[in-house]
Parts: structure tokens; C-alpha cells; sequence
């Protein structure tokens, strides 16, 4: 992919905790991603409507409050009524393994725990934004 691939790093909802959010944006901007990250306190409008400003491919949330089971689901929503459901919606945090394959059922992507190695979740954004290209 000749153009880089545009990713926005929100931390929804009141959760105060962004050191992993800061890590993952680094780590993506670090192999080639332009960045925009969003900071603290987002709510899922705000975070849907900087993902239409800022024309990014993909939305990744960090959610450590245990809101997960709300949040994905109202941004997921917030993207269909906006017609942007066709891009990636993915992110992380501490999220039961049952919690992840249930979002991932209601169309979210993957979805990463503590400890999972940046690259991985930079190698799948880049090959879901590659593969699913509009064009």
C-alpha cells in the first residue's frame, strides 16, 4: 500500500489509564502508520466523528475500565449510522476472552490483551486495511 495507512488511538469513556494507549500509538507509528491520537475521556461521538475528520482507515479503542461490552458496541453503531461501517474498528485491554469472541460476533475486530506483542496488532491492521482497500 503506496499510501500510509491512517489509524486513530482513542481512549473512550473515564478511564484516566493511557500508558498502553501511548505505547500501542508509538509502536504503530514506529512501522510507518500515521497516528492520531485522540487522548482521554472520548466519548463514542467524539471518537466516530474524528475518525470522518481525519479520514483514517481503522479505530483502535484502549479500554481498561471494564466498559468494553458498552463502548465497542455504541462506536460500532455510531460507525453504521454513519456509514463509515466499512472501516476497521479493533483495540484492546482487559477484556475476558468470552467478551472478545462476543464483540468480535457483533462485527468488532480483534481484539488484544496485556502482554500481546505490539507488532501483532500492527501486523493485523495492516493486513486488514490491505485486504479489505477501498478502491
Amino acid at each position: 500500500m503506496n499510501k500510509k495507512i491512517r489509524i486513530l488511538i482513542a481512549k473512550p469513556g473515564l478511564d484516566g489509564h493511557d500508558r498502553g494507549a501511548k505505547v500501542i500509538a508509538s509502536a504503530f507509528r514506529d512501522a510507518g502508520f500515521e497516528v492520531i491520537y485522540a487522548g482521554l475521556r472520548q466519548t463514542p461521538e467524539m471518537i466516530v466523528n474524528a475518525a470522518i475528520q481525519e479520514d483514517v482507515n481503522a479505530i483502535g479503542l484502549s479500554i481498561l475500565s471494564g466498559a468494553h461490552m458498552t463502548l465497542f458496541p455504541r462506536v460500532a453503531k455510531l460507525m453504521r449510522d454513519k456509514g463509515i461501517d466499512d472501516m476497521l474498528l479493533t483495540g484492546g485491554g482487559i477484556i475476558s476472552p468470552d467478551d472478545m469472541a462476543e464483540l468480535e460476533n457483533q462485527g468488532v475486530g480483534k481484539l488484544f490483551g496485556p502482554g500481546t506483542p505490539t507488532q501483532e496488532a500492527v501486523d493485523y491492521v495492516r493486513h486488514w486495511v490491505e485486504t479489505n482497500k477501498k478502491n
